[in-house]
Formats: C-alpha cells, structure tokens, sequence
C-alpha cells in the first residue's frame, strides 16, 4: 500500500503541482481514507520527499536503459530530452521543478545536491563518449562544458513556471550546448537530430 500511495501521489504532484495536491486529493483518487495514507506518512513534507525520490529513481533508470542502447553521444542527448518531456507532457502549466523549490525548498535543496552529481557524471561520460566519435572536439575543458550545462539547464528549471516553456528553452539549451563542442560531423548529427524533433 506504501508503494501505491508514492506512485500515485507522484502522478498527482507531476500533473497539479506539488502545492495544489491535498492528501484528501491523493485519498480520493486511490478511494482510501486519508487516515490509510498517515498511517504510512506522518505529513504531507514526508510524501513529497519519498515521492520525488522515486521519480528520480524513475529517472536514472531510464536514462541507463538509454544509454545502454548505444546512440552515438548527440543522439542519446536527444533521446534523454525527449524522455522529459514524455514524462512531464501532462504538465504544460507550471514546472514541477519550480514548484518544489518555490514550496518546498529544503526538500528541493536535498534532491538537487545528489542530482547535480549524478548529472554531472552523465554530462562527463556522454562528453567522453562525443570525443571518442569525433563528434565533440579533443580540446574541450570537460568540466567547464558540464558545469556550463547542468547550470544552464537547471537554471531553467528553477526560474522557468511553464513547463511548456522550460521544455522550449531546454531544447535550446540543448542546440547552444551542443554547437559549442561540436565537430563538423558532430554539426552534421546535430541537423539530423533537430530535424526529427516536431514541436
């Protein structure tokens, strides 16, 4: 039953926002008492923390099962961008992201100092992997490229309300990052893979 409330209290809060969603909404929704959902949840603070994990678990283990497919590096990029915004396509009003941080910012605080690591090791690794393809350049400072993009793509997210406009600027973010690093063939990639996008 634990479990079900998570998964179902993050489909809420994804959809309608972490501040809007009452434990009487997620009660309703899931047809149980809202003394089930105390039972496993003393507050609503204790839900938001366990929910948010889960989904950043939901997360990383997507983007291992994209990575594992082995595209060439600016094409997994694009595939990763395109797992976000299937997972947040229901939430075209206000950002998740800006939400929690606005609302619940010690909580946003504690997810965001274990995800800037885990992002900054993805953005390294899928950096090593563009050079080795040739299609980043050799002579890139791989740790000023993450640190430029992990603070431009989270700035984004916190300072963005609309998730439909945080998803516009995030493709942007992506073009800027990648034209940056690019090779003349990884510029040739990079033109196919903004092609295929239909927004």
């Amino acid at each position: 039953m634990k479990e079900k409330i998570i998964s179902k209290a993050s489909e809420l809060f994804l959809k309608l926002g972490f501040k809007s969603v009452t434990m009487d909404d997620i009660a309703g929704e899931m047809c149980i008492s809202k003394k089930t959902i105390y039972k496993y949840f003393c507050n609503k603070e204790v839900l938001i923390v366990e929910s948010t994990s889960m989904v950043h678990k939901q997360v990383h283990e997507i983007i291992d099962t994209i990575v594992a497919k082995n595209y060439n590096a600016i094409h997994e990029n694009f595939e990763i961008r395109e797992m976000f915004c299937d997972m947040f396509k229901n939430n075209i009003d206000s950002s998740p992201i800006y939400q929690l941080k606005k609302h619940y910012p010690e909580i946003y605080h504690n997810i965001m100092t274990t995800e800037i690591d885990l992002c900054s090791q993805w953005f390294r690794e899928n950096i090593e992997k563009g050079i080795r393809e040739k299609l980043y350049r050799e002579d890139l400072n791989k740790e000023v490229y993450v640190k430029f993009y992990y603070t431009l793509i989270f700035h984004i997210n916190e300072n963005t309300v609309s998730e439909k406009e945080a998803q516009k600027m995030e493709l942007e973010a992506l073009e800027y990052h990648t034209r940056a690093m690019a090779t003349p063939k990884g510029i040739i990639e990079l033109e196919e893979q903004l092609k295929k996008i239909t927004t």
